[in-house]
């Protein structure tokens, strides 16, 4: 059963939802343009196969562009997404980064309120308007 949405809501969940697949078109637009330089960062914070992990990064991020765009499979992408961006926030932000920088500890808090966007999305799903059901459980 559908809910019927407001104007203001639909147009929210729509903006929610290109914001969200802007967010990881630009991770995924700076690997492809950088596919090095994403190597090395993924290297030199100590993870083995750097290659192999830039790219399964990019393809991550290409599958949740196009789920958040669509809306198909929309609750485990969010769900994914944020698992993913928590794992990032800890192996790249995290505590022991703090000492070096003392902006690090910003941006790791920064993906705690991306995971709350992300779950508040997951449980409230793409909305009616221009998004595929496919992999809904509604």
């Amino acid at each position: 059963m559908e809910t019927v949405q407001s104007p203001w809501q639909t147009a929210a969940i729509l903006v929610g939802r290109l914001i969200f697949a802007a967010v990881f078109l630009m991770a995924v637009a700076f690997k492809f343009m950088d596919m090095g330089a994403t190597t090395g960062y993924i290297a030199a914070a100590g993870f083995p196969f750097p290659l192999f992990l830039a790219w399964c990064a990019a393809l991550l991020e290409v599958v949740l562009v196009l789920c958040f765009l669509t809306g198909a499979f929309f609750t485990p992408a969010a769900l994914v997404a944020g698992v993913y961006v928590i794992f990032l926030g800890f192996a790249f932000h995290g505590p022991s980064h703090w000492a070096g920088n003392q902006a690090e500890f910003g941006f790791f808090i920064d993906h705690f309120t991306f995971l709350a966007g992300l779950l508040f999305a997951a449980v409230h799903g793409p909305g009616n308007v221009l998004a595929l059901k496919l992999g809904s459980a509604s």
